[in-house]
């Protein structure tokens, strides 16, 4: 166990001096890595605030059971009773169509155009807080209450939400797809840095192979240079986010408030950090791994 700590050790040591030997070339790897991982961790980011934000907007999810014109206060007590007894009805309120109308007059200020009609034009309705929040579950609820005797039309009052969060899954799996391009150019990135380290490295790796170093001493050193560059470019990623979120975030805020509308911009969670973290680090491990692996079949002892 003390050999292989002592072995972890100078590698880590070792990898440590390659990195501080060539300040510039390292910090521009860094940036350059950090600026593509903030890429898609900012896009995941913002879909997270604003998913965080329609949640708060539309809250909890209502339906609209709009009566015939016909209906009678007979049809409205049945419909009344079976909303009182459904499992997945959380609560109701029923709007008479006079309060409707008076509820138009005031909010409209269409008053006079409304005192002109010669009979009410809006049903009795009744608005329904309903006690599940999948999508699935209020499409059934409501195809079921359409069926009811007495009911003209059903509708579902957060079918926007249902847009936003369709829209919400898309815009994810192109955020995976850009990750998942930008991993495979900041692999090819970190192979050509190992690469290079390699070749200037060579005459080194020889001699350490004729004094009979195994190609994993040789090739650990490598790979702690790539996984903490690797990090280092996922902390660069983070700085550069936490720094755009500071830069936005009020304005944003004056701006949503001129709208009456209270939306502040969230960071990355302690768990997405952590997780950006580890994997750029891995990202920089299998980049180096791969380069290693590589050029130490072809750097044989002369």
């Amino acid at each position: 166990m003390r050999v292989w700590l002592s072995h972890h050790s100078y590698a880590l040591v070792l990898a440590l001096k390659r990195l501080v030997g060539a300040p510039i070339g390292s910090l521009l790897s860094i940036v350059v890595m950090g600026i593509a991982f903030s890429l898609p961790a900012g896009i995941y980011m913002l879909l997270e605030n604003l998913q965080a934000f329609s949640g708060q907007v539309s809250g909890a999810p209502q339906l609209s059971l709009f009566l015939k014109l016909d209906a009678n206060n007979e049809v409205v007590a049945q419909i009344e009773s079976r909303l009182r007894e459904h499992p997945r009805v959380a609560s109701f309120e029923f709007i008479s169509r006079d309060s409707a109308l008076a509820q138009l007059k005031q909010d409209s200020g269409l008053g006079d155009i409304a005192d002109s009609l010669e009979q009410n034009p809006l049903p009795d309705a009744f608005v329904i807080n309903a006690g599940t929040l999948s999508p699935e579950a209020l499409e059934e609820l409501r195809a079921e209450l359409q069926t009811l005797p007495g009911i003209e039309h059903a509708q579902l009052d957060s079918a926007w939400a249902k847009r936003l969060d369709a829209l919400l899954k898309l815009s994810r799996l192109a955020v995976l797809i850009l990750a998942g391009l930008l991993s495979f150019a900041l692999v090819a990135v970190i192979f050509n840095t190992i690469r290079l380290q390699i070749l200037t490295k060579r005459d080194e790796i020889e001699v350490s192979k004729l004094i009979g170093a195994t190609n994993g001493f040789i090739r650990r050193p490598f790979l702690y240079f790539g996984a903490i560059q690797g990090m280092a470019g996922g902390a660069a990623a983070w700085f550069i986010i936490s720094l755009g979120i500071h830069l936005i975030d009020d304005e944003l805020a004056e701006l949503m408030r001129l709208y009456e509308v209270n939306l502040r911009l969230y960071h990355l969670s302690p768990e997405d950090s952590l997780s950006l973290l580890l994997f750029s680090a891995c990202l920089g491990w299998v980049g180096a791994w791969l380069s290693v692996a590589n050029h130490l079949r072809k750097t044989e002892p002369r």
